[in-house]
């Protein structure tokens, strides 16, 4: 029988709770489900054992007995202590994974797959589920036994990426494998999860044939709408209708259902009404179609009816291995050269081609970014519009485009994240490689969460999507000019190296009011070096703007702003340089530019963007990114800076979670919270204290309960003590007066408490914390739960200057060490802590150290509603936590230790 590591207070621990099935992507791209066997799978399992194969049946049970293999299949489906997961594809099952306890942290695992399934990666698959299963049971390890010959088997115990050791003895192997989900782990998970997304999504970005339901041969209605710009683009694939009556719709061959198009159809298009929407699909799919999208409104944003049937369109997709985008959706667009796909109803024709995806959850939205794209000249590789979302998602496409070398960066409007953590993650490793551009919308001040600790009152739904932008390196923008903008200078120019901005005009005051906004987009304008300032002097004659921004002069020639730009390029004084010429009657403006482009190919590796003014019509020139004006060019370039500086501090991975002790201390706060009230509880700090050591969260000094205890606890500290209130209660205790400190005599300790129980007039002892006098620079740390993003860790400025200064940043844990640098250094008050005009610098080390640990705390216990550490102490030699309040509260969040209701794929 298995047992879980002993609790923190007494009570035996209880399983957490499990999540329903999780759908996953298989190799070939098919869907498939991976669930907790029910009793009612009796029947099909056994057809499962019947119908493998002889030698699947030897490399599982080494033997052949079909008998020997119902036997376990019985035993399976009645031992209560057995774990068994099964896979469906298609409607049936395709395989089994058991594990049974046989120590009290030891699981021994067994796996069966159909032999019409093996090699698509659902042993893995299954592997990972179960072991999320066997650590919520508290087992840290697993064992199996397999045939030295079972070579499949040997090779996904070995790929799955947890720690494994091989015994090889007399034609066994018996393997050891860690449960524990190391960095590692997630990271070849997410690898396969990529690869297959790839795979499943390609009928969908790159389909060869398409066929449209709900084209009425009137040509009225979207379905035909989609028709029309199907045509309009030259689709370079098979087109065909669905039509029920007609042989041919707009000049497309039309047949009465997706089964009787007599070639295979890799993407369907259904714009028929939402009642029928549903057939139309089985019928798609029974034609072995692989993709659809929905565009059909009336489902889940209509209400009850709605949802109902947006399910049913969800079962059918999943039953039959079905991609489905939509329903409520404007279309896709896969505007690669060689396929030339428009298959929405935006009237206007598509933006160039070029390597920017977008999705987006809004349709409206979407034609917005699509006509932006057009009017800038932004070349855009592919478009999905989510509509309602009912299978592919915005990670779906993230993991989809992560390896496609055409997909040079990604731009996404949401308006929800679903898998707020999935999205962090799969933000963050794309983030690595190419950039991801968004803008949420729905971020309004109602969403802002009531508190009373400092980090709640602070924590709102906009902050933690900032905090998550921040973290995961996502270019969070204001509104669609701003996205379509940035993803114009990030597809066209190189990664700026710095903030150092250099402006160049030939009208004075338009460089003025480029270098006055340079600064609210995180870049400077240095001043020039006398040496640059004089060869700009010899080139530009006749003006006195030789340093930054540089006039020069309405009458410049080509040649002479082409040598101004040069000797700025060549400096090594700027990361980029802004352009703005303006259309005068004295030079010719076209030339100007012309001549721009041409010194710009000699410095490829420096982003050079262009703002022509005036009327002046210069198309694209080579090299040079123009912009409608001088607040776009710049906000673009800070944009470009924000993310290059984040691609600059070099990866971390967060700890890995400790199962056993996450399992420990949830099971205590359970214990804590059985008679608490709704809102949770606040917890006293010899309560606080006995899990945020575990932690390596140590509060500064002892807590007592009286004022005899108090009294002997500071005579052996050493005066001068502090004394506090500890119990649980409200902020700003030295508002209130229940702090005091430079106590210098046990006199004054005495009266210090004997002041707080009259203050406070409670009948029951008062817990007195009595601590060292320390020093230092006052920062806070602190958790919040959001309602979407789950916990968020705060870092800020402390003491009084937490509400004063406003000085704070807000973290997505897990938290690496660089996630914590990234946040300090995110500070206004960084300089105080790493030694401002001489002053000595703080063990920002052990600092770091905390937030990291704070992290995995929030992230194993999900209990945690509130807590706030302010302020720790940090000086050169010493990192001290000097208050800390935690409230406590109850949550169906299943925790890392449990399975997980994400798409996982292989």
């Amino acid at each position: 029988m298995s047992t879980s590591p002993p609790a923190l207070a007494g009570d035996a621990p209880r399983a957490l709770p499990l999540p329903g099935p999780a759908d996953v992507v298989l190799a070939d791209g098919r869907l498939g489900v991976i669930r907790r066997l029910a009793p009612a799978d009796g029947p099909a399992l056994h057809a499962l054992h019947d119908e493998a194969s002889d030698d699947a049946l030897r490399m599982r049970f080494f033997n052949v007995s079909r008998a020997a293999a119902h036997a376990y299949v019985d035993h399976v489906l009645t031992h209560p202590d057995t774990i068994a997961l099964v896979a469906e594809t298609d409607g049936r099952l395709a395989g089994l994974a058991t594990a049974e306890p046989v120590g009290p942290d030891t699981a021994e695992i067994a796996m069966l797959i159909s032999d019409g399934h093996q090699g698509q990666g659902l042993g893995t698959l299954l592997l990972e589920h179960l072991f999320a299963l066997v650590r919520d049971q508290g087992m840290r390890h697993v064992e199996a036994e397999v045939l030295v010959e079972n070579h499949p088997m040997l090779e996904v115990l070995a790929n799955a990426g947890f720690e494994l050791e091989k015994h090889p003895d007399r034609g066994v192997v018996l393997v050891n494998l860690h449960t524990t989900s190391t960095p590692e782990v997630q990271e070849a998970a997410d690898r396969r999860e990529f690869q297959s997304e790839a795979r499943s999504l390609a009928p969908l970005l790159a389909p060869q044939s398409v066929a449209i339901a709900g084209a009425r041969g009137d040509g009225s209605g979207v379905g035909a709408a989609v028709l029309r710009s199907v045509a309009a683009n030259r689709y370079a694939g098979r087109v065909v209708a669905v039509h029920p009556r007609r042989k041919q719709v707009a000049g497309v061959p039309a047949y009465p259902s997706f089964s009787a198009v007599p070639d295979p159809v890799d993407l369907a298009v259904i714009a028929v009404p939402a009642e029928t929407t549903a057939s139309a699909l089985e019928d798609a799919a029974a034609a072995g179609v692989r993709a659809a999208v929905v565009i059909s409104s009336g489902f889940g944003e209509m209400g009850a009816r709605g949802r109902t049937l947006q399910r049913e369109l969800s079962v059918i997709a999943r039953t039959h291995g079905i991609r489905l985008v939509g329903p409520n959706c404007l279309g896709v667009l896969a505007n690669d050269p060689a396929i030339r796909l428009n298959a929405t109803f935006n009237a206007q024709q598509p933006p160039p081609p070029g390597g920017l995806a977008i999705a987006s959850q809004s349709g409206g939205v979407g034609i917005v970014l699509l006509d932006l794209a057009r009017e800038i000249g932004l070349g855009v590789r592919s478009f999905v519009s989510l509509g309602n979302t009912a299978d592919v998602s915005s990670n779906d496409l993230l993991a989809a485009w992560y390896d496609d070398p055409g997909v040079t960066a990604a731009a996404l409007y949401l308006e929800s994240f679903g898998n707020a953590r999935k999205f962090a993650r799969f933000a963050r490793r794309f983030s690595e490689r190419k950039p991801v551009l968004a803008v949420v919308g729905g971020r309004s001040a109602s969403g802002r969460r009531g508190g009373v600790s400092h980090t709640a009152a602070a924590a709102s739904s906009d902050v933690a999507v900032r905090a998550l932008f921040a973290q995961s390196g996502v270019i969070g923008c204001d509104d669609a000019d701003d996205l379509a903008e940035t993803a114009l200078l990030l597809t066209e120019q190189p990664l700026p190296a710095g903030p150092r901005l250099g402006v160049l005009s030939n009208a004075g005051g338009m460089g003025i009011l480029v270098a006055d906004a340079a600064e609210s987009f995180g870049l400077t304008v240095p001043e020039f070096t006398g040496s640059l300032r004089g060869r700009l002097a010899d080139l530009v004659h006749g003006t006195s703007g030789t340093t930054n921004p540089v006039d020069a002069g309405a009458a410049v020639t080509p040649d002479q702003l082409g040598a101004a730009l040069e000797a700025v390029l060549s400096s090594g004084e700027v990361d980029a340089v802004v352009a703005v010429v303006v259309a005068t009657g004295v030079t010719d403006g076209g030339a100007l530019v012309r001549r721009l482009a041409e010194v710009r190919s000699g410095h490829p590796g420096t982003p050079v963007v262009l703002v022509p003014l005036g009327g002046l019509d210069v198309g694209s020139p080579a090299g040079l990114t123009s912009f409608r004006s001088t607040t776009a060019a710049v906000r673009a370039l800070g944009r470009a800076v924000g993310y290059a500086t984040w691609r600059s501090v070099p990866p971390s991975t967060p700890p890995s979670t400790d199962t056993a002790q996450a399992l420990e201390a949830r099971q205590w706060c359970r214990t804590v919270l059985a008679d608490a009230p709704a809102d949770g509880r606040w917890l006293a700090a010899s309560q606080a204290r006995q899990l945020l050591d575990r932690y390596g969260l140590h509060l500064l000094g002892k807590v007592t309960t009286s004022a005899d205890a108090a009294v002997e606890e500071a005579a052996r500290i050493g005066f001068p003590v502090a004394v506090k209130v500890a119990d649980a209660g409200g902020t700003h205790k030295s508002e209130r007066r229940l702090v005091r400190t430079g106590l210098a005599s046990t006199t004054a300790v005495r009266l210090a408490v004997a002041a707080f129980e009259d203050s406070l007039d409670r009948a029951d002892p008062l817990e007195i914390l009595v601590q060292p006098m320390v020093s230092g620079r006052e920062v806070a740390l602190g958790v919040v739960r959001d309602p979407t993003m789950g916990p968020l860790v705060m870092v800020a400025a402390g003491g009084v200057t937490t509400d004063v200064l406003d000085d704070r940043v807000f973290l997505l844990p897990p938290v690496s060490l660089a996630d914590a640098r990234r946040a300090l250094r995110g500070l206004r008050m960084w300089p105080l802590l790493e030694g401002f005009r001489g002053a000595r610098a703080v063990d920002v080390g052990e600092l770091e150290r905390l937030v990291v640990d704070l992290g995995r705390m929030a992230v194993d216990v999900p209990e945690i509603a509130e807590l706030d550490l302010n302020p720790v102490m940090v000086d050169t030699y010493h990192c001290c936590l000097v208050d800390a309040r935690l409230r406590l509260a109850t949550t169906d969040d299943p925790g890392p230790g449990a399975p997980r209701q994400l798409r996982r794929v292989e």
